[in-house]
């Protein structure tokens, strides 16, 4: 048995509904229930079918509404890792902490590149933070508090899947200095992200190797699964860029947050429109069951 939820980013009407049965009957597939999480918000269709045609019949066919397409055993999940930049909070750390040095432009452009699969992850990280040499360490906390702002629904999805016996883990390609204090403030269970290096209150230019990239966020989903007896499906990886993918396509349910077309394309589901509570309803939680 499959699900197929939508996920209004401001309302989902009966009609929106009525139109997707009809998508599915178009199909061959007559739908077999529908159920709703959160009145005028979010809603449940049931299919016994091959899903990836329904998913493909479905997604981006409603204006402002997601569509997650996935199985029904395993639907609340029991491990979440999770992107921080792009994803868990709204700026590139790396891109705003160089505006401090009056860079942000070509750091940005070097990050949307590398985020977009056209530059190799390690390489682009140690080219931006060479250009951050000297830069006066107080200004990483003061680009913390001053840019860094978190996700909405962040705090609900850590905290709720926690809540319910889930291990979460924050695995970020950005730096300690903003991954540690922003996982704190959501919730997570664990933080894994690179190191800047400095000396005398000032970075050197060098980041600590080796670099967490796309092959650490993957081996951490694997090495959490087995270390919790878990099958793949148990499992939820979200982020939005390309080195994002490996640990997106290990996961039962890997999700493209607002992403860029590479993460989009390997995805099991795409949220262009809402924000992180979407894995909330996808999940099957209401809103009543959210954690504070």
């Amino acid at each position: 048995m499959f699900i197929a939820t939508l996920i209004a980013a401001d309302q989902l009407s009966g009609g929106d509904i009525s139109t997707a049965e009809d998508l599915l009957r178009d199909r061959g597939v007559e739908p077999m229930g529908r159920s709703w999480i959160e009145r005028d918000k979010a809603c449940d269709l049931l299919f016994s079918a091959d899903p990836a045609p329904i998913r493909s019949a479905l997604e981006g066919r409603f204006a402002g509404v997601d569509v997650i397409v996935q199985g029904e055993a395993s639907r609340r999940k029991t491990l979440l890792v999770a992107d921080m930049d792009s994803t868990m909070i709204t700026v590139e750390c790396i891109d705003e902490l160089a505006d401090y040095a009056g860079l942000k432009a070509e750091v940005a452009e070097i990050t949307e590149r590398a985020m977009r699969g056209e530059l190799q992850f390690e390489q682009a990280l140690r080219a931006r933070v060479a250009l951050l040499k000297d830069l006066d360490e107080a200004m990483i906390d003061r680009c913390r508090n001053e840019r860094v702002r978190l996700t909405p629904g962040a705090r609900a999805l850590v905290r709720t899947m926690r809540r319910d016996g889930a291990l979460t883990i924050l695995v970020s390609g950005g730096f300690t200095a903003f991954a540690e204090p922003v996982g704190a403030e959501i919730g997570f269970e664990r933080v894994l992200a690179n190191r800047l290096l400095g000396a005398d209150g000032r970075l050197d230019g060098t980041v600590g190797e080796p670099i967490v990239g796309a092959d650490t966020k993957r081996a951490t989903l694997l090495h959490a699964l087995a270390e919790r007896s878990l099958d793949a499906a148990e499992a939820l990886a979200v982020g939005d860029g390309a080195n994002d993918i490996p640990m997106i396509e290990a996961a039962g349910l890997g999700v493209a947050f607002h992403a860029k077309p590479a993460a989009a394309a390997a995805a099991d589901a795409r949220i262009a429109h809402g924000d992180l509570t979407v894995l909330l309803y996808a999940q099957g939680y209401a809103r009543s069951e959210w954690a504070d």
